[in-house]
């Protein structure tokens, strides 16, 4: 069945017995692909007879779909054109694993972080009046990413306007890790719907049977039921605020989706259609486990296990520590925004829970709640990838840096990450930290000198950034000075005379076998870890550059007011004369997706330093292989 889809057309020809077994076979290939590929496999199972149905009732292009994150649009591609390249998704070259304008007509807007849908599809249905069009525009947003405020912030505009338009709810209990909060307890009111209904009319068909009274008894009941149903029934909320409510409907009962949907295209006015769906639908490991399948390595079908055997890693070792400073200081705390899991909390959380905060998809709370706590005495740790903290820049700003409270940010996931792509490549927090007073930024260059930045973070009682990527520390290089921390010191962990190779981070070891490599050229580097991007240390890194006069700088982020750009910048401010610089650094631009050694290849050429001859700095003569 699923060979003779080649657009919405086609699904259009079928009927829901074709549908269904359509969607079975969409399952298999899925599972089939993100287990060789890797990538967001439970909502993509979650939402098969959604999009089956969105497609069949819709007319694509025309009409607008925006997913909300959009990691779950792998069978919206299959359905669209996309079949056979579906094999690619998430390689270099290959397809998205989100949305992506330029990739297709029927991508109608690049997502990639949560609780953006609504704000965009309102802005959509906007134009089209004003243009005078008359499409359907649709945003599909999950239950996890409603906790985002910018969604409650398009909610409240999008019904207030009355403007046509339509949110699915795609109601499965999950974001990344198991949804929490108010909105949550909100939601499982909604999911009893049904049976207030059945009962409702139970009453009904009793009390009208009474003789005499029985009909007036009834409608005494229903004034009191109206005046009491915004308790009852919670989906006044979406009423109130403007929304027609539809729903709760199977979310994966092609049959009902469709017929509700089309009900959905004849209100003049903003609606919302609450679907019930379960992630990892079909595959029964991932049903039972939709917290790991959210995002996952290539993975054995059968046993669900990965093909490749899960190392320690940055965040894992974030973790562990962070337990083991809040056994000795009652006064840690942990904030995470609905990444537990990914961001190393999960002992954390089981060993000390009245001082673990999940607030769901809310940077921007969890920033200014941190510091709320800060300014109480508590010391938080704010895990939050990299890509994400971008979402609270104003409130580390405004909350955080302005009162100088002691808020230590651990940015996870910080440089390139790989297969996600431009929306979660971590190239900027550098840049745009640095801009902030009062934070002090540092980066480790392996798991030892992490443990020891978080304990030194404490000490420091002010804002603090500590970024570390994803994956774990390069092994092949065996760190074994370890100087004690102090603020805004660097480390100098080779002596040399020709060249020096400042670096920041994993790329630290970078810049040690380059300096190897530059032995075999009769160079003799010197190698340092700056350890800090804010403080830099000045002192150490101006001495180095006029004994050598050449320099290289080597990070994992933008070129734009990184760590090259501070090297630069300390080069004018003492004045230092006749100085040649090279940064390594990646572009500014924002990057694909691809594994990050091919990535790194593209975009950041240490291959050319790292094997074949290297040339010496400023020979233009001379061409490395």
């Amino acid at each position: 069945m699923l060979e003779k889809i080649n657009s919405p057309e086609d699904l259009k020809k079928l009927n829901i017995e074709e549908k269904n077994k359509l969607a079975q076979e969409i399952r298999e290939y899925v599972l089939q692909v993100v287990s060789e590929n890797g990538g967001h496999l439970a909502s993509n199972l979650g939402v098969v007879e959604l999009t089956l149905a969105l497609h069949s009732v819709f007319n694509m292009p025309k009409d607008k779909i925006i997913w909300d994150v959009g990691h779950q649009s792998y069978v919206h591609k299959i359905i669209t054109g996309r079949r056979e390249e579906f094999k690619t998704i998430r390689k270099l070259d290959g397809l998205s694993g989100f949305p992506k304008i330029n990739e297709s007509e029927y991508d109608d807007f690049d997502t990639g972080h949560s609780s953006t849908s609504i704000s965009a599809a309102l802005g959509m249905a906007r134009a089209r009046d004003l243009k005078g069009d008359n499409n359907q525009v649709i945003a599909i947003i999950g239950d996890g990413a409603l906790t985002g405020g910018m969604a409650l912030e398009a909610l409240n505009d999008a019904g207030y306007s009355q403007t046509k338009m339509m949110v699915i709810l795609n109601d499965n209990e999950m974001s990344i890790s198991k949804n929490v909060g108010g909105l949550n307890l909100f939601l499982s009111k909604l999911r009893t719907k049904k049976l207030y209904k059945k009962s409702n009319i139970s009453a009904k068909k009793v009390l009208n049977n009474v003789p005499a009274i029985g009909k007036p008894i009834v409608k005494v009941v229903q004034r009191i039921k109206r005046s009491i149903k915004q308790l009852v029934i919670p989906k006044m909320f979406f009423e109130d605020i403007g929304f027609t409510y539809l729903g709760p409907v199977d979310g994966h009962n092609i049959e009902q989706l469709e017929n509700i949907l089309k009900l959905s295209k004849q209100v003049e006015r903003p609606v919302l259609i609450h679907v019930l769906t379960k992630k990892g639908k079909g595959y029964k490991i991932a049903e039972e486990n939709p917290d790991r399948f959210h995002a996952t390595s290539p993975f054995d079908i059968e046993t669900g296990k990965t093909k490749k055997e899960k190392k320690s890693d940055y965040s894992k070792v974030f973790g562990e520590k962070l337990v083991n400073l809040a056994k000795n200081n009652e006064k840690i705390v942990a904030i995470t925004a609905s990444m537990k899991d990914g961001t190393g909390l999960t002992k954390f959380a089981k060993e000390f829970p009245e001082r673990f905060f999940d607030i769901g998809i809310a940077e921007q709370h969890a920033v200014t709640m941190a510091a709320g706590m800060a300014k109480e005495g508590m010391i938080p740790f704010v895990p939050i990838y990299s890509s994400f903290y971008q979402r609270a820049y104003d409130q580390v700003i405004h909350d955080v840096a302005i009162q100088n409270l002691p808020v230590i940010m651990c940015i996870d996931r910080a440089g390139l990450v790989g297969q996600d792509g431009e929306t979660h490549q971590g190239l900027l927090d550098m840049a745009f930290f640095r801009l902030v007073p009062n934070l002090t930024i540092m980066a480790p260059k392996d798991f030892k000198e992490l443990e020891e930045m978080m304990e030194f973070a404490i000490t420091l009682k002010r804002p603090v950034v500590i970024r570390y990527p994803r994956g774990g520390e390069d092994t092949s290089i065996k760190f074994e000075n370890q100087e004690k921390i102090e603020l805004g010191k660097a480390q100098i962990l080779k002596e040399g005379k020709d060249v020096s190779i400042i670096a920041i981070g994993n790329k630290v070891a970078k810049a040690m076998k380059m300096a190897k490599h530059y032995e075999i050229e009769g160079l003799d580097a010197e190698v340092i870890n700056a350890r800090f991007l804010k403080p830099l240390d000045v002192e150490t890194i101006k001495k180095s550059i006029e004994k050598t006069k050449k320099v290289i700088t080597i990070e994992d982020g933008t070129k734009i007011n990184g760590l090259g750009t501070a090297i630069k910048e300390l080069i004018i401010d003492e004045n230092l004369k006749d100085v040649e610089i090279q940064e390594l650094s990646l572009p500014d631009e924002f990057i694909r997706h691809g594994t990050v050694e091919e990535l790194e290849g593209i975009y950041v050429p240490l291959g050319t330093f790292l094997s074949g001859t290297f040339c010496p700095i400023g020979d233009t003569s001379c061409k490395s292989k």
